[in-house]
């Protein structure tokens, strides 16, 4: 993702954003027109997909060890551990495009 300033930045974000959302996001031109509105949509999207995997994680045990056994149970959250590790990332990712879209710069730390 190149530098917020940079020339076509705001389109480049733009697409990774979509990347995050369902593939219809694509559909709408108003979200593309306006970068901070797809960044503000995205982030609850994320948000949302987070909780859901939160949810799942706690009810899988008693929800799914009847259909698929403590061994399914175990792969499944393995993967429920992969996948809200990337979607951590994506959120995290997401907030600071929000933030950058809206001309918050940021002040690297010593």
């Amino acid at each position: 993702m190149p530098p917020p300033g940079v020339r076509g930045w705001e389109h480049r974000a733009s697409g990774w954003l979509l990347d995050h959302c369902p593939p219809d996001y694509r559909l709408y031109p108003a979200w593309r027109r306006h970068p901070v509105a797809l960044a503000w949509l995205t982030v609850r999207h994320l948000d949302a997909q987070l909780e859901g995997m939160r949810g799942s994680y706690r009810e899988i045990r008693v929800a799914l060890v009847d259909d698929i056994g403590p061994e399914g149970v175990a792969q499944v959250l393995a993967d429920l551990e992969c996948e809200g590790v990337r979607l951590v990332a994506a959120r995290r990712g997401a907030g600071l495009l929000l933030d950058a879209l809206r001309g918050l710069e940021f002040v690297p730390r010593l």
